[in-house]
């Protein structure tokens, strides 16, 4: 539960970098943004793992 909190902070986080990418045109957000996306996947496969590994346990 709580890699999905910080899941949820990380989406938070990254929403005015999207802002500003999108209605901007700010390049250097667009990159913060490809970054966060980044560590979003990442997070995204270990919660994956363990709600897999959690199901299998039972």
């Amino acid at each position: 539960m709580e890699k999905f909190s910080k899941l949820k902070e990380l989406v938070a986080s990254v929403e005015t970098d999207v802002e500003k990418f999108y209605n901007a045109g700010n390049s250097a957000a667009g990159t913060r943004v490809r970054k966060a996306m980044q560590d979003l996947k990442v997070l995204a496969q270990e919660i994956r793992a363990e709600v897999t590994e959690k199901k299998n346990a039972k």
